[in-house]
């Protein structure tokens, strides 16, 4: 089965750490990180990405053109805002996310 490469943006390092670390327990999911626009930017053109966490950090504005990004690059790529709350919260987020996606 295909793992399912799911890009977490967060300006901070240490909760971008810890999301990709939940994200990886998963052996389906693929976690890849980006800590600012640019490097998300880099990593939805050099990767196919399934699913893209706007996390901790990402303002309104930069969250709207990671959005357009996606559309652009692949209309079924699911862009979701992640607040935090645990693991649980989190892993129950991505599955939505992916069966209506």
């Amino acid at each position: 089965m295909l793992q399912i490469n799911i890009l977490a943006v967060a300006n901070h390092p240490e909760i971008l750490e810890t999301i990709i670390r939940l994200i990886n327990q998963n052996e389906l999911w693929n976690g890849l990180p980006a800590g600012s626009l640019e490097e998300a930017e880099e990593v939805l053109r050099l990767n196919s990405v399934d699913l893209v966490l706007l996390g901790v950090g990402v303002d309104e504005e930069t969250g709207e053109r990671i959005t357009s990004l996606c559309q652009s690059i692949d209309p079924r790529i699911v862009c979701l805002r992640h607040f935090g709350g645990g693991s649980g919260l989190l892993y129950s987020e991505i599955r939505h996310a992916l069966a209506s996606g």
